[in-house]
């Protein structure tokens, strides 16, 4: 007996550390709405360095109120990256997942 990833609601805490949090979904919005693949992560203090599939950089803070992590909780992008390649599986398991203040898991 095999459980759909679409339809298995998946929840996480509001306020975990945001890198673990980047860490486990493997997505990243950019600022034009664009939403990538995360190919690495490394973890250098407050700051962190991602590197996505279509060989983007980005430099981000440990920030939880930061313009991406809102983005993130509230599933804000236009168009995911056609580089980048996203697989629908796991875009239906990212529409699914809740971020909730007082129930989830703490990673």
């Amino acid at each position: 007996m095999t459980v759909d990833v679409a339809k298995k609601k998946r929840y996480f805490r509001k306020n975990i550390d945001f890198f673990k949090f980047v860490e486990k979904i493997k997505l990243w919005p950019s600022r034009t709405g664009t939403l990538h693949g995360i190919k690495s992560m490394t973890i250098r203090g407050n700051t962190a360095e991602i590197i996505t599939h279509c060989n983007e950089t980005f430099q981000i803070y440990n920030s939880k109120h930061s313009r991406a992590a809102r983005c993130l909780r509230n599933k804000l992008f236009f168009h995911t990256c056609s580089t980048c390649k996203i697989p629908d599986w796991k875009l239906k398991k990212y529409s699914v997942t809740y971020v909730n203040q007082d129930y989830g898991s703490r990673l």
